[in-house]
């Protein structure tokens, strides 16, 4: 997908029937193929979902001068928000049809600074997926060279539907 699709309204983002008559694998590639739009903190954030896997899924995304915290640097939060995204979905690639998911807790760790309009992939790679838990590393890195900026890891509940 080229140009990533967000959703504009609540009335936008799947329902609760679409989302539990839906494997987490086919949700994530629905929002990949465009089928179902995105949700619009990526637009706010300026990333997008870029690769869907089974136990594993890439945001690409560039930190704008909006993202800056007071010092004119990229905001903690930038980093951590596109870590917990390419995390929590890669374990919600692993989520069966019928049941939910969300983040526990997460970490981040960052190891240097994202230059301003520097394009990194954000990978979430599932580590353990079971019946009530998902675990998943993730890290940010340039797009172009590589370089690490940032490394995360999540716990993630998983939760049949009642």
């Amino acid at each position: 997908m080229t140009h990533p699709i967000y959703a504009t309204s609540p009335t936008e983002l799947a329902d609760r029937e679409t989302l539990l008559s839906l494997s987490g694998l086919d949700f994530m590639q629905s929002i990949l193929d465009g089928r179902l739009p995105g949700p619009p903190i990526g637009q706010t954030l300026n990333y997008h979902l870029d690769l869907v896997e089974d136990g594993r899924v890439c945001f690409r995304g560039t930190p704008l001068f909006d993202h800056c915290n007071p010092m004119g640097t990229v905001h903690g939060g930038w980093y951590g928000t596109l870590l917990d995204s390419c995390m929590a979905c890669a374990v919600m690639t692993r989520v069966p049809k019928g049941s939910v998911y969300t983040t526990l807790e997460y970490k981040v760790n960052i190891t240097r600074p994202i230059p301003l309009g520097t394009e990194i992939v954000a990978e979430g790679i599932v580590s353990h997926s079971g019946r009530s838990t998902g675990v998943a590393e993730g890290t940010i890195r340039g797009a172009g060279d590589g370089r690490l900026y940032a490394t995360g890891s999540t716990t993630c509940i998983i939760m049949a539907a009642r």
